[in-house]
Parts: structure tokens; C-alpha cells; sequence
């Protein structure tokens, strides 16, 4: 547990230092461009950006998604997480609650979180590579009842830990595990990448197995594959180089899997969304949500007020990106013409 936990500590200090940015390929986003609406005919305080997730009412479509788990200072930037997300009606995604059901504490994923943001949705985490690990059914209500989580959300890094020293790197039988905790889970699965986006055969299957929230988490934010570099020798180095821009960028991953999605499931688009501009951009491409992990961090290392304030100016930015395109509402939003 010491090492995973050094392990974890180590990646947000990458993270945080912009040592783990993906820096040859971007998201897809500054390609998506609106036709400028001049007369929008609406009041821009009239402008309705709420949305409902997991019978949760939200006051934008906004989440802050997993970045980290099980360390002190992970329990620090998870609480104040919380306490800016129930604060402004914003939902939240905690990072692996592996050390918390393997080790000892709850490393600040535990009931605090729900007493900081008691109104909005809390997704859990676990490594969907744990199911072959001997994690199962039990882990997993444990994962949900220590947040009192709506739904679990299970990460995809097969690239991460094919670098990462000592990495779980057998993946097999694991979409027949992923459907059967979809179907004993009391609440609903979701299923995310980490960084190198969910194509849209990977995202079929994972609806046909059960699972009903995709987060695409795609190319443009964080390259794991430099951030595991970055901690390793001049050997691992060269053997990750040629991955550092390996994936599906995230706003073709949400564009793919968006004409998929039944109507009672969510589509997350995650992986290097800078600002609100690109949370608008990502609903009009057919996401339900927008997620912003990296982007969050310093101001998450601040406290709760540091990541109020960066929230805030989100949605502010994605308030502005409505009215410039006339759209009074999210469901207008997604009819706004591109340029």
C-alpha cells in the first residue's frame, strides 16, 4: 500500500507541474466552431444551464472528474473538491478507492465528502483491471457505501499500466466481469479511459454489457504514458516516447459515441477541456456532461474558495458561448449551428 501510495503522490505532483501534458496532439475543440448569433434575443441572466444527473439536479453541466485517491493530500484536494461542487451545484468523480479497500483509512474518500456536497451526484472509482484481480461485487458496494455514492465508475488504462513498472497488464475476461457487476450493483456503472479516449466499438460493447455512464476522458489533457515517464529510467523513457500521443482525441471520441447512447444513459466528455467554451463545444457534440480534472488541480491544491472561483468562471464562459449562439438553454445549446 506504501508504494501505491508514493506511486499516487508522485502523479499529482506530475500533474500538477504540467509534466504530464499532452503536448503534440490536441482535443478536437478548437475545430468545433459556432456561427456567431448577433441577436440572440434573450437576456443573458435569463439563460437556463441546468441538467439532471442521476436524479440529481445540477446548476450546469459540469463535473469534476476523478484525479486522485488513498493519499493525505489526496483526502486535502478531494474534500475541498467537494465542499466547491456541492457549493455550486456541480457534480464530482473521486479517484481510485483502491488503497481505501485494500489498506487502512479511507485516505479522505469516505462519508466527510457526502456531508460537504450532500445535494449532488459522487461517482466512485475502482481499476476495472482490479475485477481481475480478485475485486468483486463486494469491493464494489463498499466503494459505493463509503461515499454514499450514485454510481461507480470503473477506469480503462490498458496504456498506463502496459508502461507503468509492475502494471496490471492482463485485461482478459474483464467485459464479462464488467457486465455482471453492472447487473448485482445497486446503483448504475459507468465506465471511463484515463487519457486515451473510449472508441465507439469499446463504448458499444460497454452499453450492450450493462454499463449506462461513458466518460471518454480522450486525447488533449494528460498523457499517462509521459506521466509514468516521467517517474521512471532513461530505458522506460524510450519505450514510452512513441505513446505519449496515443489515443482517440476527446472531441472525436464524443462525437463517435454520442449517435450510441439509448436515452436513459450519459455520455462525459473528459481529457483537456481548458474552459467553458470547450464544456459548450462538448454538448454540442452530443455530450451530457463535461469534465475537467487536470484543468482543476492547482486550484483544487489551493482549497475549496481557489476551486469555487476556476468553476465559476466555467460556467461563466459557458453562460457567454450560450448567449453568443442564442441559445437560451442546453437543449438549444445542441441545435446551435457550427461555423
Amino acid at each position: 500500500m506504501d508504494d501505491i501510495a508514493d506511486r499516487k503522490s508522485e502523479h499529482l505532483a506530475i500533474v500538477t507541474e504540467g509534466r504530464g501534458v499532452q503536448e503534440t496532439r490536441g482535443t478536437g475543440f478548437d475545430a468545433v466552431r459556432f456561427v456567431h448569433d448577433a441577436l440572440p434575443e434573450l437576456s443573458f441572466d435569463a439563460i437556463d444551464m441546468g441538467t439532471t444527473f442521476l436524479g440529481r439536479s445540477l446548476s450546469a453541466p459540469l463535473m469534476v472528474s476523478a484525479m486522485t485517491g488513498g493519499t493525505a493530500e489526496a483526502g486535502r484536494i478531494n474534500l475541498s473538491i467537494a465542499e466547491a461542487c456541492g457549493a455550486l451545484g456541480l457534480a464530482l468523480a473521486v479517484g481510485s478507492q483502491r488503497i481505501a479497500i485494500e489498506g487502512r483509512g479511507t485516505g479522505g474518500l469516505g462519508a466527510e465528502l457526502r456531508a460537504r456536497a450532500p445535494s449532488v451526484p459522487i461517482l466512485g472509482n475502482l481499476g476495472a483491471v482490479q475485477l481481475a484481480r480478485g475485486m468483486g461485487v463486494d469491493e464494489a458496494r463498499r466503494a459505493v457505501e463509503m461515499l454514499e455514492a450514485d454510481a461507480l465508475m470503473l477506469h480503462l488504462n490498458p496504456l498506463q499500466e502496459a508502461i507503468q513498472p509492475g502494471g496490471d497488464r492482463d485485461f482478459s475476461g474483464l467485459l464479462a466481469r464488467i457486465e455482471a457487476l453492472a447487473r448485482a450493483l445497486p446503483v448504475p456503472l459507468g465506465v471511463k479511459e484515463v487519457g486515451a479516449g473510449l472508441s465507439a466499438a469499446v463504448g458499444r460493447r460497454l452499453l450492450d454489457a450493462g454499463v449506462v455512464i461513458l466518460d471518454v476522458a480522450g486525447v488533449g489533457g494528460t498523457s499517462w504514458a509521459r506521466v509514468e515517464a516521467e517517474r521512471g529510467d532513461d530505458r522506460l523513457r524510450r519505450i514510452a516516447a512513441p505513446f505519449f500521443d496515443w489515443g482517440i482525441p476527446t472531441a472525436e471520441a464524443v462525437a463517435a459515441l454520442a449517435p450510441l447512447m439509448p436515452s436513459d444513459a450519459t455520455l462525459i466528455a473528459s481529457g483537456g477541456l481548458r474552459h467553458g467554451l470547450d464544456v459548450a463545444r462538448a454538448i454540442r457534440l452530443g455530450a451530457d456532461l463535461a469534465g475537467q480534472a487536470a484543468g482543476a488541480l492547482p486550484a483544487a491544491r489551493e482549497g475549496a474558495e481557489a476551486l469555487a472561483a476556476h468553476l465559476s468562471e466555467v460556467v461563466e464562459q459557458l453562460r457567454i458561448a450560450m448567449f453568443c449562439t442564442g441559445s437560451r438553454d442546453l437543449a438549444a445549446l445542441r441545435r446551435a449551428p457550427f461555423a
